[in-house]
Formats: C-alpha cells, structure tokens, sequence
C-alpha cells in the first residue's frame, strides 16, 4: 500500500518500479513478434518452367492412377466395362444398295397351354370383334406398317406346337406365364411380308415354354416356313438384301440358355466377330424390367421379380463398340426412349408389345406398342428413320394408333433419358438425332 505522503522523488522512483515490472510480465506473457518477411521477389521465368514441368508430371501421375484404378475396376466387374458410355466406334462399311429394316417387339400369337384362356379368348373374339383368333388374322393389320420393309424383325414370345407338355409354371405360381402358339403361327410370320425377309428372335423367356423340346420344334418350325431364326446361338443370323448383301443379326436375353445379354464382353465379342464377315450387323436384345413403371431406361442393372434382367445401356454401349449399326429392345411391356448416336448408331430401348394374344395386362400404356422402320445406307448406317405407332384395343386386336402416342411417348422418354442423345420423333414418326435440326 503507497503511503498518502511521499516525497516527489520517491513518487518517480515508484512509478518507474511499476511500470519496469509491468513490462517484465507482459515478456513473460506475451507471444515473441512475427518475424519480418523477407522482400518478395518474382520468380524467374526458368522457375516458372521448372513449376509447369513439375505440375505436369503430377498431372500424369494422377491420371496414370486413374486410368489404372478404372482398368481394375473394368475387369472386377467385366460384366458392366465399356470403354465409352457415348461414343460410337462404328466404322464405316459398304453396301452395294440401301436396306431397309422394320422391327416391332413382342409377338405372342395365343397359347395352347391354358386351354381355358384359349376358349374364352376366342368365343370373346367371336362375340366382341367378329373375327376369328388364327394367327394370319390376327397378323393381318400389321401388313401395312411393315409393306415398306426389305427385311421384318420380330420377337417370336411364344413356342411354336402341339402335344402334352409338363407346366414350367408351380400350382401356386402368381407370376408365371406359359405361352405356345398353333403351329400355323410359323406361316403367318412368313406370310406377313411376302415380299420381304422375316426374321424371328427365339432369345426371349417365353420361347421355351414348352421346355427344351418344345424350343426345337419352334425353331424347326420358324425354319420349316422360311423365317430366318436369331437368338438360337451366338453366331449371327446371315440375311440376305435385295441388293444382294448379306447382313448379320444377333439376338440376345438375360439368360444362360441364349446368347446372355448380362455379360456385355461376351455381347462386344460376337458382335464384334459378326462385323468382320457381315457390312451390316444388327442388335435385337430382350431385357430389362417389366411394366408400366418401367418406361425408363438408366445405366444400371434392372430387375424383375428380383431377377437379374440385364443393363440395357451397357448392352449397347457394347453392341456399339462391337459394330452394330442397330439395336432393337423389348422385354419391358412398354415403349421407352430411343438414342441416335453421333456417327449413325440407333438404339431403341424397348418397342413394347406388339402383338400379344395371350393372358397379358394390357392397361395404358401396356397397350401402346411401335414398329421402328430403318433405311441403312450404302455406308452401313442408319440414314434415316420412323415410328409408327400401334395400339391394342384388347389381347390380340392390333391397329394402327393415328394419335401416334408411341411416338410422343418415346420422344418425350428420350428427352429426359437421353438428353444429348435422345432421337427426337417429329410428326409422322419421323426420326433424327437430337442435335439435328429440321
């Protein structure tokens, strides 16, 4: 405590003890001063190489890594590895004259497996529509949208016979369809473009209804009545052109016992073998999940029924990749996008059902299906291309959709889906590559 008399002098000397003790603690506390930075000095132009140099090399390094890591990841999932998920590696081949190809999806031509659904579907027929249920009738308003066609691809959805065989489907089974069509179907497919080459494709799940046997008479049958037979193997189909090529067509399902549309290398390979023999090769694929809320189409494995149903972008982004200048889906039930790719590839994801007489659900949009008419050029691509549209007012009663809501439907699937690459369908059908203008 200071006093309350202190002498002048005594006052200073106090005050200057104060203030030296007040600056010893505030050294003890206080952090040491930043140091002074050195002057800045601007880096020579050789160090400015020596730095672009230094950060090119990582650069490489970096992407040596990311190339390295996405190869591993390739082949840990080979099933799903494609170098491209856009490009399209056609090359250009030639054709001695222009082909053209029409293609629809599923074709099921009734079915003597569920005899009680056979009468009831025909005495509806009768009493209904007034016409019979054979199958040249039921082709016979499909004639039209196909007269264009050099060549007619369909999905044959059914086995072909007669005879007794044992049920592929459970006594308690709730999703399980049997279908196998008269043999006068294998007639009425050849009868339907006189004119024309019509191809079938068995790689689909219900050509082997009637088990294995029953997968051979239908195929014997198909060839017996002059249809040309896709799916059947991994070597493609040869079908000849009126200019007098020969063009290859492959058929593939998500299955073991047909080409496998899950094992996109295996997909790249035979197409791949097919484009160096044949100008043209062309894709049909059956996949993908099933139903009305499954109209669109993504880069993953779709299933059904916890069914592996394949990837539809990877199978073409291999079909591609291997020289297919066309690739045609179903398996959906329903219509999805189409995609035209930059040099000429065109991709339909699913065509929906076509004609299908048979226990089907045949609700909107179920009942809306397409025929894709294609003219490949000399140069062995897609030049130009169209849509007709279809509607089944009930199993089996086919007609031309002057709506042309396919049509519409597919457009507006190919914007949201595929938007740089998504075919834009204009009035009448008319196809072009997104990018195109009119």
């Amino acid at each position: 405590m200071r006093p309350l008399f202190m002498p002048r002098a005594a006052r200073l000397a106090h005050l200057l003890l104060g203030a030296t003790l007040l600056a010893s603690a505030a050294c003890a506390t206080a952090p040491a001063p930043a140091p002074v930075p050195p002057p800045v000095r601007s880096p020579t132009e050789e160090e400015r190489a020596a730095a672009r140099a230094d950060s090119a090399r990582a650069r490489a390094r970096l992407d040596s890594a990311r190339l390295a890591a996405a190869a591993a990841a390739a082949r840990a999932t080979r099933t799903h590895a494609r170098s491209s998920a856009r490009n399209d590696t056609l090359p250009v081949r030639t054709l001695r004259s222009p082909v053209r190809v029409c293609a629809g999806g599923d074709v099921t031509l009734g079915t003597n497996l569920d005899t009680a659904w056979a009468r009831k579907a025909k005495k509806r027929m009768r009493t209904h529509f007034h016409r019979d249920d054979t199958p040249a009738t039921l082709l016979a308003p499909l004639r039209p949208l196909v007269a264009s066609a050099d060549i007619v691809l369909l999905n044959v959805e059914s086995a072909i016979g007669t005879g007794r065989v044992a049920s592929k489907c459970g006594r308690r089974s709730t999703n399980c369809y049997a279908f196998r069509s008269p043999p006068s179907s294998a007639r009425a497919l050849r009868a339907l473009a006189p004119r024309s080459t019509v191809v079938g494709n068995v790689a689909n799940n219900h050509a082997r209804d009637a088990g294995a046997p029953g997968h051979d008479s239908t195929v014997a049958a198909l060839k017996r009545a002059g249809v040309l037979v896709t799916g059947d193997d991994t070597l493609a189909t040869p079908v000849p052109t009126p200019g007098g090529d020969t063009i290859g067509v492959l058929g593939f399902y998500t299955s073991s016992e047909t080409p496998d549309a899950r094992d996109t290398a295996a997909v790249y390979r035979h197409i791949a073998r097919a484009f160096q023999r044949y100008p043209v090769v062309i894709a049909t694929m059956h996949l993908g999940a099933e139903g009305m809320d499954a109209q669109r189409t993504s880069d993953t494995t779709e299933l059904f029924l916890g069914i592996d149903r394949g990837n539809p972008v990877a199978f073409a982004d291999a079909a591609v990749r291997g020289g297919a200048a066309l690739i045609v889906g179903h398996g959906p039930h329903v219509v999805r996008a189409m995609e035209w790719r930059d040099h000429g590839a065109l991709i339909a994801y699913s065509l929906g059902n076509l004609l299908t007489y048979g226990p089907f659900v045949l609700k909107e949009p179920l009942n809306r299906g397409a025929v894709l008419c294609a003219t490949i050029d000399a140069s062995g691509r897609v030049a130009t291309a169209s849509v007709g549209s279809t509607l089944q007012r009930a199993p089996g009663v086919l007609a031309a959709d002057r709506s042309e809501r396919a049509a519409a439907i597919a457009d507006s699937l190919a914007r949201l889906d595929f938007p740089a690459t998504g075919a834009r369908v204009g009035p009448g059908g008319e196809l072009r590559p997104r990018g195109q203008q009119r």
